[in-house]
């Protein structure tokens, strides 16, 4: 899959477009960033994260501008939610909803992963335990918690609550690791 897997412009709503992240949307990515984390990226990250042939990059856009952006990176076997946002003023509209479902969509056409079975393609991701509209959004996707990591979050030392969506276990996690977890 190449970075976001179809060329096209998908329509979704009356006002956002869904499409390809590019490096001219880098200005108003990282406004959305710092508006959104108290730790956001650098552009160094999203350049790197952007320029892999295997990610899944998407920006929803409102005119030419995007309002929000989704970064899913594929590693050996499984694929990782590394970063969504939508700027402050577009949320509570189902723009996150939007981007996340298409990336999923994406990341599960794609058959090289799992080219012979029906087996859902393993995503991971962390997000904070005090996030609870993102768990939730997490959870209509069919993300399921699976513990946590000890002070992942720099500003502050929060811990980071660990969700998947498929079987980890496919994933190569150890089950003894995930046997400790509620939700497992």
């Amino acid at each position: 899959m190449h970075n976001s897997g179809s060329p096209e412009t998908t329509k979704k709503a009356p006002t956002e477009i869904l499409r390809r992240l590019t490096f001219a949307d880098l200005p108003a990515v990282v406004s959305i960033e710092r508006r959104s984390f108290a730790s956001p990226w650098s552009p160094g990250m999203f350049v790197l994260e952007m320029s892999r042939e295997s990610s899944v990059t998407l920006a929803a856009t409102r005119g030419d501008r995007p309002v929000a952006y989704a970064i899913f990176s594929r590693y050996e076997e499984a694929w990782h939610m590394m970063n969504v946002a939508v700027a402050p003023e577009h949320r509570r509209r189902g723009v996150g909803s939007m981007l996340i479902g298409r990336a999923l969509e994406l990341i599960d056409a794609d058959a090289s992963l799992n080219p012979e079975t029906d087996v859902t393609v393993p995503v991971t991701l962390e997000v904070r335990p005090s996030n609870r509209s993102a768990i939730a959004l997490y959870e209509e996707f069919d993300f399921r918690r699976y513990g946590y990591r000890k002070g992942y979050y720099p500003d502050n030392g929060e811990d980071a609550m660990i969700m998947w969506r498929g079987d980890p276990a496919a994933a190569g996690v150890p089950e003894e690791a995930l046997s400790a977890f509620p939700g497992a």
